[in-house]
């Protein structure tokens, strides 16, 4: 069972099997969806698989989506729910890509959630935020710059 959030308004829950549902992707990131005899063109924007969100085009309406399963809410539960707010030491490139926009600066405090950089990958733009609180220490890449994945983008302290 996973409970969904879309734009931390509205929240519900399915299991895999609660929908009955047809999705075929007609262009890279684009999508054809019949979802309950109803037809939808979709548009997927961002995607963060750490954090479990996806931003995405609905017949034109932007959603932001973050998903929760089972172990997040026990986490939630056992109260650990605050670890992902630990510090961290690099960024990487998860994919390659093209350095399009560092929003950032050395020196600059930063706190979980904060847009790093700007990453385009597959005709996709991505932004890579911090996975935790710290101090950008030093950017290793500027804006154009092809990276492969796993590079280290950005340091942290």
């Amino acid at each position: 069972m996973y409970k969904f959030y879309v734009n931390d308004t509205y929240e519900f829950e399915l299991a895999e099997n609660d929908l009955q549902h047809d999705i075929q992707e007609y262009e890279q990131g684009r999508f054809h969806i019949l979802l309950n005899d109803k037809s939808y063109r979709a548009e997927l924007v961002q995607a963060d698989t750490q954090a479990k969100t996806l931003t995405i085009k609905v017949n034109g309406n932007t959603y932001t989506i973050q998903a929760e399963d089972k172990y997040d809410r026990l986490l939630k539960q056992l109260g650990f729910s605050n670890l992902n707010n630990q510090k961290v030491d690099n960024i990487k490139a998860p994919m390659p890509g093209l350095v399009l926009k560092i929003p950032t600066k050395v020196g600059q405090q930063i706190e979980k959630g904060d847009i790093l950089l700007i990453l385009e990958a597959m005709k996709m733009e991505n932004a890579l935020k911090s996975p935790g609180a710290g101090t950008i220490k030093h950017i290793k890449v500027k804006e154009g710059d092809a990276v492969d994945k796993g590079e280290v983008l950005i340091e942290l302290e």
